[in-house]
């Protein structure tokens, strides 16, 4: 292996109930009710695969960039504040730049949120390549991103890669680029779930990932898994 591609939202920060909210909230403001649990398990696409669950493509057609900018402000006004990290973020990134293997973020969030978060979590120092929805037409579970991703960790290929994801959106996203996903199930996707969309292995979160580094298929010399 020689990197590392990490979702964020659900896989390195608690963010995707506050995300969730703010999207309800921005619908509600354009006259459209939503239920936050049907939201939440659309967290992990980014706008433009989202709204079309919940509004007419005339309307995404019409409005979406409107509603999406209008989303975006709140989340930042209302909801980044509110962040956290989950345990072992930092700790796992530098036990894999230990092992001689860079580190790469992909994110379905706007590449301002992705600094932001870096910021959070205090992994500036520790990143190699980031890529976000500004480098992607389209967002997971397209490939769009994770393509991005490959194309700035060249020349290594595909199979040397893997990604950590918490949503079946990563895994498929990360399928159709030719990756592997580990799992991590703190974003509150069922293991079953993540398990049907093709995720090699699965793990709480990334403390339990770091807990059992040694025997995962980060550790130096072992294979990865297809």
């Amino acid at each position: 292996m020689k990197a590392v591609i990490f979702d964020i939202d659900g896989t390195l920060l608690d963010s995707v109930d506050l995300h969730a909210a703010a999207w309800v909230e921005a619908f509600r403001h354009f006259g459209v009710a939503v239920a936050q649990a049907d939201v939440r398990r659309q967290i992990g696409k980014g706008g433009d695969q989202l709204m079309p669950v919940f509004l007419p493509r005339e309307r995404v057609e019409r409005e979406g960039e409107t509603i999406e900018a209008y989303r975006s402000d709140l989340f930042k006004r209302a909801y980044l504040s509110k962040v956290t990290p989950f345990p072992g973020v930092r700790a796992l990134f530098s036990r894999i730049r230990a092992d001689g293997h860079a580190v790469a973020l992909a994110s379905s969030g706007k590449a301002s949120e992705v600094a932001h978060y870096q910021d959070i979590l205090g992994i500036t120092d520790l990143v190699d390549v980031a890529t976000s929805s500004d480098d992607a037409d389209r967002s997971k579970p397209h490939p769009d991103i994770f393509e991005a991703a490959l194309g700035k960790l060249a020349p290594w290929k595909a199979r040397d890669i893997l990604v950590i994801g918490d949503t079946p959106y990563d895994a498929e996203a990360a399928r159709k680029a030719g990756l592997p996903t580990l799992g991590v199930l703190c974003g509150g996707f069922p293991e079953a779930e993540l398990s049907a969309a093709g995720c090699v292995a699965i793990y709480r979160d990334p403390q339990d990932l770091l807990d059992g580094y040694d025997a995962s298929p980060l550790a130096r010399g072992h294979a990865i898994p297809r």
